[in-house]
């Protein structure tokens, strides 16, 4: 079996090259494995479905609470100088936005797995 000697400002470390084989090994065994791989497309699908909510509140919600309130922004909202109330009342909607979505579709997601079934 071979060594690899690597030299670092603190000494000399040698490593087997069997073992760096075996941990190549365990790499691609694991992200090869079917759950690594459903997580990636979860991912990429997760960041095109955010694109589609933020579309859903920027072009639908906000001109619709514009009308309500008269007011679609509510960023310029402060408490005295420099609190900006108003950025988080913005991000609190958009996220019961995205919560109030996301369970609809994990709903119609698991209706239709029982229909499935």
């Amino acid at each position: 079996m071979g060594r690899m000697a690597i030299f670092t400002a603190e000494g000399s470390h040698y490593f087997s090259t069997q073992n760096e084989k075996t941990m190549l090994q365990e790499l691609k065994n694991f992200l090869l494995r079917g759950d690594v791989i459903t997580l990636a497309v979860a991912f990429i699908i997760g960041g095109a479905f955010n694109d589609v909510v933020k579309s859903l509140v920027a072009d639908v919600v906000t001109p619709i609470i514009g009308m309500i309130s008269g007011n679609p922004d509510f960023s310029g909202i402060k408490i005295g100088e420099s609190i900006m109330i108003g950025n988080f009342i913005n991000s609190v909607v958009s996220f019961l936005i995205v919560g109030t979505s996301l369970f609809f579709l994990i709903k119609a997601a698991g209706k239709k797995t029982e229909d499935v079934k």
